[in-house]
């Protein structure tokens, strides 16, 4: 028998969706197009008449033909329980429609979901044939919206893996997912309250973490530097020429460039939460000002090399050099700054947030 589905589900515009999932998919697309219904840009289809119930039989009879089955979701419509989600949520929220009609296509989720909880793992061992995603206009997070596969009711919510971070998967910094109502007031209160908060404190930690890793290779390779010139000899115990020095030191300068650049991506958003006055060590305001500033030093001379100005090697050793050597000097006050800067929090919801169901539908 072909592994073909078709999913109905109760949507707020038009009355009846449609989703085409299974390892024999085309087949239930095929049905799906015979009988009417239209295709739109997210994968989902829509009646194309003003009686779907009337196209939903024909669609029944069609899908028989093609070995297709056809099940009838209990609950709305994701994205109408995306978008309920979306509107009562602090900021400026976009949402979308996730269709992974073949059961293979979820596997793409598995590097980019920053989460070791119920959602990563479901991902890798449940059949989750749509999602929706929200996306945080101002702040850039993305977040997974799912059904909580085995259960009648509640959803998932986990978090998409910074730009930055590039893949989440395994990430031991990473948000855990949490298992939400089916409100959408009281949904929105769990994000709000709860994942965002711990979604920003990983971020934090996250970046504080790639510094300290960064500057650690720093000092490693220059400690390895700095054993080669007091030996005078080079890996392979001959004596070191100027010219092999030289080409050592522009290596080592290259390389700690290369890493400070981590320093640089992570510590700006990290600096302006440091609040040194409120801290144990109120002195370390006028240290982190000159991490700042070298910082910034180090900012100026990336745009520049970025944007096509041409600046010589060895120019840009010497002008990178002295931002490293600050950061090499200072940057464990910086990390002991950092490590008791919490994130700022966002608004909590008020509690008289209206409660609206996101799951309830109308079964045929």
């Amino acid at each position: 028998m072909a592994d073909a589905q078709i999913i109905l589900a109760y949507a707020r515009e038009s009355g009846i969706v449609a989703i085409a999932h299974g390892e024999e998919h085309e087949l239930a697309r095929t049905a799906l197009a015979e009988t009417g219904f239209r295709r739109d840009d997210e994968g989902v289809y829509h009646p194309a008449v003003d009686d779907p119930e009337s196209m939903v039989a024909e669609l029944v009879t069609c899908a028989k033909r093609h070995h297709v089955t056809v099940h009838t979701s209990g609950r709305r419509f994701i994205g109408d329980a995306a978008r309920d989600l979306a509107g009562q949520l602090p900021g400026q929220w976009s949402t979308s429609v996730q269709i992974f009609s073949h059961p293979s296509w979820q596997e793409d989720l598995v590097p980019w979901i920053w989460d070791s909880g119920e959602l990563g793992r479901a991902i890798q061992s449940e059949r989750i044939p749509y999602a929706a995603t929200l996306r945080d206009a101002v702040h850039g997070t993305t977040l997974l919206f799912a059904e909580r596969p085995g259960h009648e009711v509640g959803y998932l919510v986990a978090a998409f893996a910074p730009e930055w971070l590039e893949e989440g998967y395994a990430d031991p910094h990473g948000p855990r997912s949490i298992v939400v109502p089916p409100f959408s007031g009281r949904a929105a209160r769990a994000v709000a309250d709860r994942f965002l908060p711990a979604y920003e404190q990983a971020v934090h930690a996250r970046r504080t973490a790639a510094i300290a890793d960064a500057l650690e290779s720093i000092r490693a390779d220059y400690g390895g530097w700095q054993a080669v010139v007091a030996s005078g000899r080079s890996s392979d115990a001959t004596p070191l020429s100027v010219a092999a020095l030289g080409a050592a030191s522009e290596e080592f300068l290259d390389n700690s460039w290369r890493s400070f650049l981590t320093v640089v991506d992570h510590a700006p958003p990290l600096l302006v939460r440091c609040h040194p006055a409120s801290s144990p060590w109120p002195a370390d305001a006028e240290t982190l000002s000159r991490l700042a500033d070298a910082v910034i030093a180090a900012e100026d001379l990336g745009v520049e090399v970025a944007l096509g100005g041409f600046v010589a090697p060895r120019e840009r050793r010497a002008r990178a050099w002295p931002a490293i050597e600050t950061w090499l000097a200072d940057g464990e006050t910086f990390l002991r700054q950092a490590r008791v800067s919490a994130p700022h929090r966002r608004p909590a919801l008020p509690i008289s947030a209206p409660i609206r169901s996101l799951a309830a539908g109308r079964s045929r």
